[in-house]
């Protein structure tokens, strides 16, 4: 069994068992047919995944690592806010007759600010910081800008990542671990989405600056299953696990704006069956 499955799997039962449900209460969430999306949900959840040991990919079902990784570059990389810039159709939902979702994720990532070395975006200021200030304890990122929130299409669900970089006994370079903050989660649909993508990014990152990834720490504020995912959940979680895959980066790729998906692989990597048609509340 990956550590990735166990902590999914204690995760989820955490949730089931100990969770608050939100069930008549004022929520905004609807399903396709209008009806009220209700959570269980637990508030404050951290998962901690040292990636020097394993790829956190969960093997309970499959994770599609090229997929989550172009969309991590079309926020990350490409700093796009138009989902026609993007393969998967994720947030179909949110976009206008043009692609665009508004002032949210990519382009937030693409605003230039002013730094007393120049103007930066959030990106290129972390990449600077990883190369000439490792051990800054303000190597961080925010994609929850209050003053555009109004302009957004959707608010931003993992909006947060605070880089740390150690130097440890043993190893011949320094290590770079991350804090994932993130302010809800629809745990079925999107959680292990998002710990492939920010356990990528912290690879891709750790390389084009001559690091080695080490934890990322992934904190939830409200991580909730919906009403009608709790079957699936409960028939996900007695699955028998695999044991977690090898993942391999283009050791050739020293820049971060060069990276593509086809970069990503996963070496080895067995899983249960997919969950086809999710429901997915808006």
């Amino acid at each position: 069994m990956s550590l990735a499955d166990q902590i999914f799997i204690d995760m989820c039962r955490d949730i089931l068992e100990n969770g608050t449900s939100t069930e008549g209460e004022k929520v905004r969430p609807v399903w396709e047919d209008g009806t009220k999306a209700y959570t269980i949900k637990k508030f404050g959840v951290v998962n901690r995944y040292d990636l020097r040991k394993e790829f956190p990919a969960l093997t309970l079902r499959r994770t599609a690592i090229k997929s989550c990784t172009d969309e991590l570059l079309w926020i990350w990389q490409r700093k796009s806010n138009n989902i026609h810039d993007m393969k998967a159709h994720i947030w179909d939902e949110w976009a206008d007759e043009t692609g665009s979702i508004g002032k949210a994720y990519g382009y937030q990532m693409g605003v230039k600010h002013t730094y007393p070395e120049g103007e930066m975006d959030q990106v290129d200021r972390v990449l600077y910081d990883l190369k000439n200030n490792p051990f800054s304890r303000r190597i961080m990122t925010n994609l929850y800008v209050h003053a555009d929130l109004s302009e957004m299409h959707l608010y931003p669900c993992a909006y947060g990542m605070t880089f740390n970089v150690t130097s440890e006994p043993g190893s011949e370079k320094l290590v770079l671990n991350a804090v994932l903050s993130q302010r809800s989660q629809d745990v079925l649909a999107a959680n292990n989405w998002n710990v492939c993508q920010y356990a990528v990014l912290l690879h891709m990152f750790a390389q084009v600056s001559d690091m080695v990834a080490g934890e990322l720490l992934h904190v939830i504020a409200d991580a909730h299953i919906y009403d009608r995912h709790v079957p699936l959940i409960q028939e996900l979680i007695r699955r028998i696990p695999y044991p977690a895959p090898v993942f391999r980066l283009n050791p050739e790729v020293r820049d971060f704006y060069d990276f593509t998906p086809d970069d990503v692989e996963l070496i080895d990597y067995r899983t249960g069956p997919q969950i086809q048609n999710i429901p997915i509340a808006i």
